[in-house]
């Protein structure tokens, strides 16, 4: 009985195995498939360990969970190069803001992150599973995207929460995630976060995911994601008039670089 098992369970991988390799759809299906699976147990895993450590929601659980966030690298043969990690080191805090391509960049995040650092999410994450629990146990600071009003309550709180306990926080000035290789218009409530704050910019760039995922196209695959910290741009001084030249700024700057990391002209 258990060598009939073994024998159907043997079949079956070799079957999935081949349709991986005939089947772009069907490799992009498993491998995403899986990744969200990999979501799923390690948050609740970390979940755990969070509360057992730390005991509830503090951004000290950020430790955890880049800790087993990093291993999911191994599972889908990705490479990290990374460079100006040391311009993470400012006195105080700061504003982080990156490229948001796809459901993959949290393993970009962790492979990165700097210690004191909480991110900013759209409040439907709250509600993921064990994903949603690990978000908030973190740290993760949710805002309502369809108020307005409370989206600037929220940011208004963030900045005095920023100084006082002395933290970082990272955003997606794109708003959402966007796979075409170029970047979305910023929006400005980052900006205005680090004004209001008077703490600097510290831009993220992450080469394109286009050569190795593509959700429209089902593509994917492994390769190396080039990642580069730039230098801070300070805020000290500028009021809300400013807001919009320091976002076009800071996007031509990224989109510069998101260019010369991927190898485009």
């Amino acid at each position: 009985m258990e060598l009939g098992w073994l024998l159907w369970g043997t079949a079956v991988l070799l079957l999935l195995h081949v349709l991986m390799v005939l089947s772009p759809t069907v490799n992009f299906a498993l491998r995403i498939g899986f990744y969200c699976l990999l979501c799923l147990v390690a948050s609740a895993l970390a979940a755990v360990a969070c509360l057992l450590v730390n005991g509830g929601r503090t951004v000290k659980n950020m430790r955890i969970i880049k800790a087993v966030v990093k291993t999911f690298k191994y599972f889908f043969g990705l490479r990290f190069e990374v460079k100006g990690l040391e311009n993470f080191k400012v006195e105080g805090p700061a504003v982080i803001v990156s490229n948001h391509q796809s459901v993959l960049d949290m393993m970009g995040l962790m492979e990165v992150l700097p210690d004191n650092c909480v991110q900013v999410g759209k409040k439907e994450l709250m509600y993921m599973g064990s994903v949603g629990l690990i978000m908030y146990l973190g740290g993760v600071i949710f805002i309502n995207r369809k108020s307005t009003s409370s989206a600037k309550m929220v940011m208004s709180e963030v900045a005095k929460t920023m100084v006082a306990e002395n933290v970082k926080v990272w955003v997606y000035p794109e708003g959402t995630r966007n796979c075409t290789g170029d970047l979305l218009p910023f929006k400005k409530g980052a900006f205005h976060l680090a004004v209001q704050a008077q703490v600097p910019v510290i831009p993220v760039v992450y080469s394109s995911f286009t050569t190795f995922y593509n959700p429209k196209t089902k593509l994917f695959t492994s390769d190396k994601i080039k990642v580069e910290v730039l230098p801070p741009i300070e805020t000290k001084g500028l009021t809300s008039d400013d807001v919009t030249d320091l976002s076009d700024r800071c996007f031509s700057t990224m989109r510069e670089t998101l260019f010369r990391l991927s190898g485009h002209p």
